[in-house]
């Protein structure tokens, strides 16, 4: 695997922190544990016995992100074992019609699937066919935030916060990376393929964000910057990941 292109990558947070790498051209996925820093697993072929019924879905995978208990609303969680989950919420198209599926990490299984227009998710619509990752934006002053990167230099902003209701606010907000909202990002606005967030709740949360020609960046979340990169994909920096 030379060049990392078409892929997606999604963060788990059940048990031990990793993200997951879809690589889609040949249907198959690896596993990065953090704690690790490295590849434990793949690439292995996607099938039933490891992505149960999502599997036939996700060389149409678009994007995807993990809630956690503190998004619980968002969920639909009723009972305490509930507000417990961890969702990961995976996007793609299904017979054409943007679909977003509800995967519950602990138990390891698809719970839900809607099409995105009868879900939460329903602002993305106009939008999906460009988005290119999401993540939980969570801060110290917004619990419930989501930014999309779009491929066209752009970003989305979704605040599910209550305040933003009662004060009429539009629900997603449309804005070009600029150093305004992400600085240090913006000269590499339009080569930006994939992102997933590393979450490290005792120390600062992380996002990385793939560009081409096998590079990234390491943004911080809390810092709102660029605190590393561009820096090459390879042994050193993500060990396994460009495995054939």
């Amino acid at each position: 695997m030379p060049a990392l292109k078409n892929f997606v990558a999604v963060d788990w947070r059940a048990g031990k922190d990793k993200i997951y790498f879809f690589f889609k051209d040949i249907n198959k996925y690896s596993r990065f544990d953090l704690a690790d820093n490295l590849v434990e697993a793949g690439p292995t072929d996607i099938k039933a016995t490891n992505w149960g019924a999502f599997h036939s879905h996700a060389k149409d995978l678009r994007f995807g992100f993990t809630t956690t208990a503190h998004n619980s609303k968002l969920d639909g969680a009723a009972t305490m074992s509930e507000l417990e989950l961890d969702i990961l919420w995976l996007f793609y198209y299904m017979d054409e019609i943007p679909t977003v599926c509800r995967y519950d990490q602990d138990l390891d299984k698809v719970i839900s699937v809607h099409s995105v227009k009868d879900s939460k998710w329903r602002a993305l619509l106009p939008y999906f066919d460009r988005i290119v990752a999401g993540t939980w934006w969570k801060t110290s002053r917004h619990e419930h935030a989501f930014r999309f990167l779009l491929n066209d230099g752009t970003f989305l902003n979704l605040d599910f916060q209550p305040q933003a209701v009662t004060q009429k606010l539009p629900p997603i907000t449309h804005l070009p990376i600029t150093d305004k909202y992400y600085p240090g990002l913006e000269p590499y606005k339009n080569r930006i393929i994939a992102a997933v967030q590393n979450d490290q709740p005792l120390f600062n949360c992380y996002y990385y964000i793939f560009l081409t020609n096998n590079e990234y960046i390491r943004y911080s979340i809390d810092d709102s910057r660029v605190d590393t990169g561009p820096r090459k994909i390879d042994d050193g920096t993500w060990p396994g990941l460009l495995r054939d």
